[in-house]
């Protein structure tokens, strides 16, 4: 079966994280990437990652013939991937506009963007942290005697990887367009604001009711616990209905324990009941009960874990320099068909031929004139979803441009619906009932994208699983979205606990979930929303659908892909603050802000005033002490301007409220108001994804779940059913359930 992406051209300009993870994950789906490797580059364990699949050649960029070819290999490419600051490609002639390729589309990966006023300012990923607040511990999982003041810092470089998540939806929506117009264009995710996408329901808040404070995840006793072997087990009964709370204690022979309603006596009930028992036997019960629990492990345990390869988040190679090595698999799948992964080449490897073929450079169609829409314009998704991971993917559909259905189930409550499900209509329809699904097929036969997230079993059992719609309705793109890929039940928390993040955020201590920001419901939203599209790029270009799917442990794999290879080498625990003295928080005589240099830096650090004592300075731990006494001298501030003035990465911590009113920050659209019809302004996140010639637009705000039944059962010729659909309780249309949260606090994790 052929790939998504067979047949792309991509030159990969990328080095550290975000260019190379966004071109191996096209790589992944069949497109033929050429990395570029500056002369001299080592190849690191986590090239094995990283530069799998591609082919590669050596070239210097500041020599004038080298540079030729590379301008050659970029104006006869389809995509063009790097993640350079702002300038540094038009100063070489490579920026977009340079180039004589109209088809080309390119995708930029800075730290910050163009139109950002610290554009110049180098993007490491601590730098990142400080300047969208992702370095703070979730809340409930500090240590006792925290000072809230600390930030922290973890290895897992999550705006990297979500830079490189939106960038590739990007460049495949953009592929999508240019089979329309003709035409390429510049696609830009700066790091910085991709992190906005990770911030999700945590900055979306009614606006008179102010930014919510994070509580912990505690209800129906959530929470992470200690068992007879000393490991740990994470548990999420997550919902109103208390029914998995229910479940798990049936199953354990404790069912009285369920009238509880104490959240204190039930957690110390749950916690001699888990210690009564090993981590592996509970994991077993747990999967028999058909609840969210799962193993704590480390990341080793989970590279070692059979299911883990079965299910595709991990793969393994028989890399040329490690041998056989397990690794983070493809992001996305196409169902029944293994992705095109290929152990990594070596630097220059194939020089000759990438330069051979430029004598007979492809020629695609000449660009058509005429308006240009959204990618996804004129499509219609219909979204099954729940939570956060598969809304999130449904919400980014319709800012590229499609027609969105959100189906929840009548009488229920409907757990984050607010800011993911902006820009949907929304029908309350139950899919299991012989009613409904004349609703849903209807809808079906007119979709172009599903995108479903049920309980492993449940869809199939309705007879709407994706091999139902496939067989009914061939021309659909089938998303599936789920936390293992395989049997089982879970959230964000069990997907962190049972690949290796809980622990690593824990470090010595007792595991702890991530935070501040969900990384992998929202991760896996974006995700699915790569799936959506490439599957609608395979149809437009031979007239089929696809089946494709995703889950939270492939999000968390990748996530931690370049973490693999020497798996609890790196930075870990709360108390972390950085990879090394140069590259790590530094507490000022007021404050904490983030240094981002390397040793080459180290002369132009000892320029700055204030910092002559470093000179020299090659010892890590003296380095790091006399960094931490002149530091302390002067406040933030001065640190942060001075070092800026010097060019070193630098940046105070901004906390979340603080971002999100940022005047910036709301004129670049990464933070909009709107009005709901429930509970008035309404501040959210906004757009992430930049596309010079088609850019996206934020939905309309999310209206009460079931508002729109009528118009949604008008658009299949169904409007006249609509009584006979209420009186069967099929379809619900009054006393329809909230669609913003009342509470002016809100969960620190939630799934």
């Amino acid at each position: 079966m052929a790939h998504p992406l067979d047949g792309v051209r991509v030159i990969d300009l990328g080095h550290h994280v975000a260019g190379p993870l966004a071109a191996t994950m096209l790589a992944d789906q069949g497109a033929d990437v050429v990395h570029i490797d500056r002369p001299g580059a080592a190849p690191g364990p986590s090239d094995a990652f990283y530069q799998r699949g591609k082919r590669r050649l050596t070239l210097d960029l500041h020599d004038a013939a080298d540079l030729a070819v590379a301008r050659r290999l970029c104006e006869r490419a389809d995509v063009v991937v790097e993640n350079f600051r702002p300038g540094v490609l038009e100063r070489l002639g490579l920026g977009h506009g340079q180039l004589d390729a109209p088809r080309l589309v390119h995708l930029s990966l800075p730290g910050f963007g163009a139109d950002d006023p610290r554009h110049d300012l180098p993007g490491w990923e601590c730098v990142i942290d400080a300047a969208t607040g992702n370095c703070r511990l979730r809340a409930g999982e500090a240590p006792d005697g925290w000072d809230p003041a600390r930030p922290t810092y973890s290895a897992v470089p999550a705006a990297s990887n979500i830079a490189a998540f939106l960038g590739v939806v990007g460049v495949v929506a953009a592929l999508v367009e240019r089979e329309r117009s003709g035409r390429g264009q510049h696609v830009t995710v700066p790091l910085a604001d991709a992190v906005f996408e990770l911030i999700g329901d945590a900055g979306a808040f009614p606006t008179a009711q102010g930014m919510p404070v994070p509580r912990p995840l505690a209800m129906h006793g959530s929470g992470t616990y200690a068992c007879a072997d000393g490991r740990y087990v994470q548990f999420n009964p997550i919902g109103a209905s208390r029914r998995f709370l229910g479940w798990l204690l049936d199953a354990a022979g404790r069912p009285e324990w369920a009238a509880i309603t104490d959240d204190g006596e039930l957690r110390t009930h749950l916690t001699a009941l888990f210690a009564s028992r090993p981590a592996a036997e509970w994991a077993e019960l747990g999967a028999r009960a058909g609840v969210p629990l799962a193993p704590v492990r480390t990341a080793a345990e989970w590279l070692a874990t059979p299911e883990a390869i079965t299910s595709g988040a991990l793969a393994r190679l028989d890399d040329p320099l490690l041998g056989p090595t397990t690794m983070a698999g493809a992001a996305v799948e196409v169902v029944g068909s293994p992705p095109p992964l290929r152990p990594r080449r070596l630097p220059d490897a194939d020089h000759a031929a990438v330069v051979a073929e430029l004598v007979t450079a492809p020629a695609g169609p000449a660009p058509r004139e005429g308006e240009r829409d959204r990618p996804l314009a004129g499509l219609r998704v219909l979204d099954l979803t729940q939570i956060l991971a598969g809304p999130s993917s449904g919400r980014l559909l319709g800012e590229l441009g499609a027609h969105v259905t959100k189906i929840n189930a009548p009488q229920r409550r409907i757990h984050a619906h607010g800011a993911v499900n902006r820009g949907k209509d929304t029908i309350l329809l139950d899919v299991e009932h012989p009613a409904g699904q004349a609703v849903f097929w209807a809808l079906a036969e007119q979709a172009d994208v599903i995108i479903a997230n049920f309980p492993p079993g449940t869809a199939e059992r309705y007879g709407i699983g994706a091999a139902h719609v496939r067989a009914r309705c061939p021309h659909v793109v089938h998303v599936s979205v789920s936390c293992y890929g395989t049997e089982g039940r879970g959230y964000e928390t069990q997907a962190q606990a049972c690949t290796g993040i809980t622990t690593r955020a824990g470090g010595d201590g007792r595991p702890a979930v991530l935070g501040p920001y969900n990384v992998l419901d929202y991760g896996t939203g974006v995700l699915a929303a790569y799936a959506a599209v490439l599957g609608v790029l395979h149809r437009e270009r031979t007239g089929e659908g696809l089946a494709l799917a995703t889950s939270l442990v492939r999000t968390a794999s990748q996530h931690q892909a370049g973490l693999f290879f020497q798996p609890g080498a790196e930075p870990a625990g709360p108390e972390a603050l950085g990879e090394h003295p140069l590259h790590r928080f530094h507490r000022a005589s007021d404050g904490w802000f983030a240094l981002g240099a390397t040793p080459t830096d180290l002369p132009r650090l000892a320029e700055v005033p204030g910092l002559r004592e470093v000179a020299g300075h090659t010892d890590q731990d003296k380095l790091a002490a006399v960094l931490e006494d002149l530091f302390a001298r002067r406040p933030v501030a001065e640190w942060e301007r001075d070092l800026q003035a010097a060019g070193i990465g630098a940046h105070r911590v901004v906390e979340l409220a603080e971002l999100m009113a940022d005047d910036t920050a709301r004129a670049r659209g990464l933070v909009v108001t709107q009005v709901s019809e429930e509970v008035g302004e309404v501040t959210a996140p906004g757009i992430t994804i930049g596309m010079s010639a088609t850019p996206l637009a934020v939905g309309a705000p999310a209206r009460r779940p079931g508002s729109d039944a009528r118009r949604v059962l008008d658009r299949i010729g169904m409007g006249d059913a609509l009584p006979d659909l209420e009186r069967a309780w099929a379809v619900q249309t009054t006393g329809l359930p909230d669609g913003w949260p009342a509470p002016t606090s809100r969960p620190g994790a939630t799934a």
